[in-house]
């Protein structure tokens, strides 16, 4: 397909980052960029269900993350069978919904730890944008704040191998969409307005592929965006054509973790089983040679589903199993291991204020010291299982249990 030359606004990018550094909105999955980091204060370590602002039932189960911008939060839901499927909006502030939008598919199969309701909505400020997917069709549309779809895309089948999963993400003009599965697989950008086809890029098929992308500079004003799958490794296409600037070799098995990034360095794990087993640390710059693009690898207690967090020259790796690992930036030197919990995790960990807030699949939430130190702070039951990732935004931290969601609000820190 052709490819179009796109101009990024300046201007909507540092509004984005702006409103992203006061903490007010939470646009995609893990916050600004996919990194799991908030500005936010005050969000206390323990709590009990009094301290709440809100707690409301979803209209049905789901793995997702809540989004936010300004007031306004948005979530998904499914009903048993796959077929029922809802985008809701809700006030961020009250939990009171504002309309619901019921999306109609036709029966599929899914892995027992998926949903039909696991990738994340993504928002601009003026649109919200959601990619799911049946046996039959994989569906990226938009609606603005009211409620009113603005277009709907049919983006051809998507097999049926453990569902779907993957989010989309917004880059300036463009809605990002990844389309890593065992059939016909692509990167995709839509145009946000109307949902047009600007570039689209054929990858390799293997394994559906999990992984959310990210942005990052490209020299002379340009982007790029950082892709994961089993097939094409790490790799990175220009922004504005979809013309692929480098590729890693493959990753050795299947990618459902999301890249993170510190200092031009972008981590990125993959595995089998439950268990990670393979990561690899890539330098990004332009100018690297293809066999020094590897800073480093590691193959030992490592996460597969849970996404990392980088953040003040340390890389968090907590593992599907409880196992906290500490490694040190860009050289990968272990600071410390931890096991934190003989619990499961499916949802990714998030900072927060100097602290790692983590949700269990058994629905704990677990929050441990982000330091150079291991420590403890405190776990607090939600009373329900969880495969969701906690998102942060107007001074709440929000949980979102199978068929809950949750609001608490900062004030005095408890640990």
């Amino acid at each position: 397909m052709p490819r179009a030359e796109v101009r990024l606004p300046t201007v909507v990018l540092l509004v984005l980052l702006a409103a992203s550094a006061r903490g007010d909105n939470w646009p995609r999955f893990r916050g600004d960029n996919g990194a799991g980091l908030s500005t936010q204060s005050g969000i206390p370590a323990t709590w009990n269900d009094d301290d709440y602002a809100w707690k409301i039932d979803l209209p049905g189960v789901g793995h997702s993350s809540p989004v936010i911008w300004g007031k306004s939060l948005f979530i998904t839901s499914a009903k048993e069978d796959g077929t029922q499927r809802s985008l809701q909006c809700l006030d961020a502030d009250s939990g009171t919904e504002r309309w619901q939008i019921p999306l109609s598919f036709g029966r599929s199969e899914k892995h027992p730890k998926n949903s039909w309701a696991s990738s994340t909505p993504v928002t601009d400020g003026e649109r919200v944008y959601l990619v799911s997917a049946d046996e039959e069709s994989q569906i990226a549309a938009a609606w603005d704040f009211s409620g009113n779809q603005i277009w709907s895309r049919n983006l051809g089948a998507f097999s049926r191998e453990h569902g779907q999963g993957a989010s989309p993400i917004v880059a300036g003009d463009l809605l990002i969409v990844p389309n890593d599965q065992p059939g016909p697989s692509s990167l995709l950008a839509l145009r946000v307005t109307d949902g047009e086809v600007v570039w689209q890029v054929e990858r390799p098929s293997a394994h559906t592929t999990y992984s959310t992308p990210m942005l990052l500079p490209a020299g002379e004003g340009r982007q790029q965006v950082i892709c994961l799958s089993q097939p094409t490794g790490m790799s990175s296409y220009d922004l504005a054509t979809g013309a692929l600037k480098w590729q890693t070799k493959p990753m050795p098995m299947r990618t459902v973790s999301s890249p993170v990034e510190f200092g031009g360095v972008v981590i990125a794990t993959c595995g089998s089983a439950g268990t990670g087993k393979y990561l690899m640390a890539v330098d990004t710059g332009d100018a690297v040679a293809a066999e020094s693009r590897i800073v480093f690898e590691r193959t030992t207690q490592l996460p597969y589903v849970p996404t990392s967090i980088a953040r003040d020259g340390l890389l968090f790796l907590w593992g599907d199993t409880g196992v906290l690992k500490c490694l040190e930036l860009p050289s990968g030197e272990e600071v410390w291991m931890k096991r934190v919990t003989g619990g499961t995790f499916s949802g990714s960990p998030i900072w927060v204020d100097g602290r790692l807030f983590a949700v269990s699949e058994e629905g704990e939430v677990f929050v441990v010291r982000a330091s150079r130190e291991y420590e403890f702070l405190g776990r607090t039951s939600l009373g329900e299982g969880s495969h969701a990732t906690p998102a942060v935004a107007n001074g709440h931290l929000y949980l979102r249990t199978f068929g809950k969601l949750f609001a608490l609000p900062a004030g005095d820190r408890k640990g």
